[in-house]
C-alpha cells in the first residue's frame, strides 16, 4: 500500500466532507413522476398506478463535456472488439504478450495532444484514466454492469461499475477494474487497479450543477526486457514451445505507476430564472499526483554464458529504486455568456502548476541533474459553441502570458445531413511544451540521466470523418515540427556489449502524416463481414515516425436466434493484418518507446474464432485467439524483442443490471 503525505490525506478528508452534504441533501422525498423502482423497459417492469416506465433516455452516459449517450445492453459486432482489457476498440493498437501489458501505436492518428506539459512514460499509461475519459451518469433506477474475462495464466480481468440516483438531481457512481495475469514468459506478471468515484448534482431549476470525481490508479508490470535469443523463439523448435524456457534480459524488474486525482467541474447560473439570454460562471479544478518507479534487484543479465549490463554502467551493483514524483494543480474559471440564437460564448483564464521532482541533485563529472522541475503556466481563451439546424460547432483558442509561448487551437464542426448521414471536421494547430520526462531525468543508470531544455513542438492537424449509410471514412493530415522522440543512441561498442542506451532527441525537420481510413459492413442474409481498412503514410528525410503503411480488420461472422429466441448469437472469424515497418521498441527504465532502425516486425497473419451471445442483459463471449500461431511461423512481434501472443482460448461476460 502506497504511504499518504499529509497533504493526500487533507484531499482525502476534503473529499469525503465535499460529497457528505450531498447525501444529506438527497435524501429529502421529492416527487419526481417516475418510478425509480422500476425496471429497464416495459417487459422487464412491474407497473405501478399512476407511475411512468423508465425507459432507456433515461439511462445516460455524460462525458465532461457533456455530451450524452444511452446506456447500451445489445450485442453487436462492435461490442466485440471492446471487450477487452481496456474496454474500448483497439484497432490501430497492437497488445503485448501479456494482458496489463503495453501496447505498440500501429496507428499515429490515435495520438492526443495537449499543449500543457504531462508527466511523461506514456507507455504506462494506456490503462490509465485521464480526467476526460470519466463518465458521469444519470439514470432511473440503480445500474449495474460486471465485466469479468479469462487472461493468459493465472488471474483474471474484471470491471465493476455500480451507479445511483437517489434523487433525479443526484448521482453517484462506484467503479473498480482489476488485473493480475502470469503471462506465458519470465518475468511478466501485470497487476493493477483502477477505483473510480464520480458525483453529478444539479438543482431543480437547473441554475447549478457539477461533476466531480476521485480515482486512484496503480500499474504494476514485471519488465523482461524482452528475449534474447529471437533466433529460438523463430525456430519454431518444440522446445520453446514453453515460453519459460526463452531466456530474457531481465528476470527481476519491476515498474510501478500509481496517481491519484480530485476532480471538479462546476457550472452556476447568474439569472435566476433560464431565458433567451443566460449568463454562467464556469470553473474547474484538477489536482493529480503520480509516481512511476523503475526496480531491479539484481543489475547483471545472463545471456546464455554471458553476463551483460543491458543498459550500461550503473551506479549500483544490485536494487536498483529509481524513483519519479509529480504533481500537479489546475484551475480554469470561465465567464460564459448564452443565446437562444447565436449560440455559447466563454471567455476564460487558466492557471496551472506542474511539480516534477526527485530526491536529490546529481553531479556528473561536469554536469549537473538537477532535483526538479516546477512550472507555472497561466493562459487565456475564448470559446464558441454553436448548436442550430443541422450544424453544430465548437471553437476554442487560448494562449499563454507567462513566458512558456503556448497556444492551442482548435476548431470542430459537424453536420448532420439527416439521421443516418454525419460529417465531422476537427482543424487544431498547437504549440506544445515537452512532456517533463524529456527535459529531466534521473536513473541510477549513469546514461540514463539528462537536463534538457528542448523547443515547443509545432503541431498542425486537419481531420475529416464521414458516416453513411455506405461506409465510414475518415481522413487526417498532420504537420509536425520540431517533435520529440526517444532515439537508440548506443554505440558500436555498446551494441557489441548487447547494451541499449537511450535519449530523447528533438527533430529539427518537418513530418508530414497523411492517414486515410474506410469501414463497411456487408450483410447477406445472417451472415455479415465487416470490414476496417487503414492506410496511412509519413513524409520525412529520417525515419523517426515509423507505422506500417496499411492495418486491416476483417471479420465473417453468422448471427441468429436459438431456443426460442431466447438466446442470440454470433459466431465467426476475424482476421488482423499489418504491413512490415520498422516498430518502436520498449525500453522500461522510462516506460517509453522508443525509434529503432534494426528490426522490421509485421506481415503475418492473425485470426481470431469467436462465439458471442445475449440472454437477456447478459452477454458471453467465447475467443480462441490467434488460434493460426503455430501454422504460419514463429514471426509474430509485438516490438523488435517482445512476441506477440500464442493461441489462447479466453471467455467472459458483460452483465448488466437495472434494479
Amino acid at each position: 500500500m502506497p504511504n499518504y503525505t499529509p497533504f493526500q490525506m487533507r484531499i482525502y478528508v476534503f473529499l469525503f466532507l465535499f460529497i457528505m452534504p450531498f447525501f444529506l441533501f438527497s435524501q429529502v422525498n421529492k416527487s419526481s413522476g417516475f418510478d425509480y423502482s422500476s425496471k429497464y423497459n416495459s417487459s422487464d417492469s412491474i407497473k405501478k398506478a399512476n407511475k411512468k416506465v423508465a425507459t432507456i433516455d433515461m439511462y445516460r452516459i455524460i462525458t465532461l463535456e457533456r455530451d450524452t449517450t444511452y446506456i447500451d445492453t445489445s450485442l453487436t459486432i462492435k461490442k466485440l472488439y471492446s471487450f477487452n482489457y481496456l474496454r474500448k476498440d483497439t484497432f490501430g493498437l497492437l497488445p503485448f504478450s501479456n494482458e496489463g501489458g503495453t501496447y505498440n501505436t500501429l496507428q499515429y492518428g490515435l495520438t492526443d495532444y495537449s499543449p500543457l506539459p504531462e508527466f511523461g512514460f506514456k507507455a504506462k499509461h494506456f490503462d490509465f484514466l485521464e480526467a476526460n475519459k470519466i463518465r458521469y451518469a444519470s439514470v432511473a433506477t440503480p445500474v449495474t454492469e460486471l465485466y469479468s474475462k479469462t487472461v493468459m495464466s493465472q488471474g483474471q480481468s474484471v470491471d465493476a461499475f455500480i451507479t445511483v440516483n437517489t434523487s433525479p438531481g443526484f448521482n453517484f457512481s462506484i467503479a473498480y477494474r482489476g488485473l493480475r495475469s502470469l503471462g506465458k514468459y519470465i518475468n511478466q506478471t501485470a497487476s493493477s487497479g483502477n477505483f473510480r468515484f464520480t458525483t453529478s448534482y444539479k438543482t431543480k431549476d437547473f441554475r447549478y450543477s457539477i461533476n466531480a470525481h476521485f480515482t486512484s490508479q496503480d500499474i504494476s508490470n514485471g519488465e523482461n526486457g524482452g528475449i534474447t535469443t529471437p533466433q529460438d523463439f523463430e525456430s519454431g523448435n518444440s522446445e520453446y514451445t514453453n515460453r519459460q524456457r526463452l531466456e530474457v534480459y531481465l528476470t527481476d524488474a519491476k515498474s510501478y505507476l500509481h496517481g491519484n486525482r480530485l476532480f471538479f467541474d462546476n457550472l452556476i447560473r447568474i439569472n435566476p430564472e433560464k431565458g433567451s439570454n443566460n449568463l454562467y460562471v464556469a470553473h474547474q479544478f484538477n489536482y493529480e499526483n503520480k509516481n512511476f518507479v523503475y526496480s531491479q534487484m539484481t543489475v547483471p543479465s545472463n545471456v546464455g554464458a554471458e553476463t551483460i549490463y543491458r543498459f550500461g554502467n550503473s551506479y549500483k551493483t544490485k536494487n536498483i529504486y529509481d524513483q519519479t514524483l509529480y504533481n500537479k494543480m489546475y484551475n480554469k474559471l470561465g465567464l460564459v455568456y448564452e443565446n437562444a440564437s447565436l449560440g455559447k460564448f466563454q471567455f476564460f483564464a487558466e492557471d496551472f502548476v506542474n511539480n516534477y521532482y526527485y530526491q536529490q541533485v546529481l553531479i556528473l563529472d561536469a554536469n549537473t541533474i538537477p532535483a526538479k522541475l516546477n512550472v507555472r503556466i497561466d493562459n487565456f481563451g475564448g470559446q464558441y459553441e454553436y448548436r442550430k439546424n443541422k450544424w453544430t460547432g465548437k471553437f476554442i483558442y487560448s494562449r499563454s502570458f507567462t513566458n512558456q509561448n503556448l497556444s492551442n487551437l482548435d476548431a470542430k464542426m459537424q453536420y448532420d445531413l439527416n439521421d443516418k448521414i454525419q460529417l465531422f471536421f476537427r482543424y487544431q494547430n498547437m504549440n506544445k511544451m515537452p512532456n517533463n520526462n524529456y527535459n529531466l531525468y534521473q536513473s541510477s543508470y549513469v546514461s540514463y540521466n539528462w537536463a534538457n531544455d528542448f523547443k515547443n513542438e509545432k503541431i498542425n492537424a486537419f481531420s475529416a470523418n464521414a458516416i453513411t449509410p455506405w461506409m465510414d471514412a475518415s481522413l487526417q493530415f498532420s504537420t509536425l515540427n520540431d517533435h520529440l522522440y526517444f532515439a537508440d543512441v548506443s554505440s558500436v561498442n555498446d551494441i557489441a556489449f548487447n547494451q541499449q542506451i537511450l535519449a530523447p532527441k528533438q527533430y529539427s525537420g518537418t513530418i508530414n502524416y497523411v492517414l486515410a481510413k474506410v469501414s463497411k459492413e456487408f450483410k447477406l442474409g445472417r451472415f455479415s463481414l465487416d470490414n476496417t481498412l487503414l492506410y496511412q503514410k509519413t513524409v520525412q528525410n529520417n525515419l523517426i515516425l515509423n507505422v506500417p503503411e496499411m492495418v486491416t480488420r476483417n471479420t465473417f461472422y453468422y448471427s441468429n436466434d436459438a431456443f426460442h429466441k431466447a438466446l442470440y448469437f454470433q459466431a465467426g472469424v476475424t482476421f488482423n493484418y499489418f504491413t512490415k515497418y520498422y516498430a518502436n521498441d520498449y525500453n522500461p527504465v522510462i516506460g517509453e518507446f522508443f525509434v529503432q532502425n534494426k528490426k522490421q516486425i509485421g506481415n503475418y497473419p492473425n485470426f481470431d474464432f469467436f462465439f458471442n451471445g445475449k440472454i437477456q442483459r447478459t452477454r458471453i463471449y467465447l475467443i480462441a485467439e490467434h488460434f493460426n500461431s503455430s501454422l504460419s511461423g514463429n514471426n509474430f512481434y509485438a516490438a523488435p524483442n517482445n512476441p506477440y501472443r500464442d493461441f489462447t482460448i479466453r471467455f467472459g461476460l458483460v452483465w448488466n443490471f437495472f434494479e
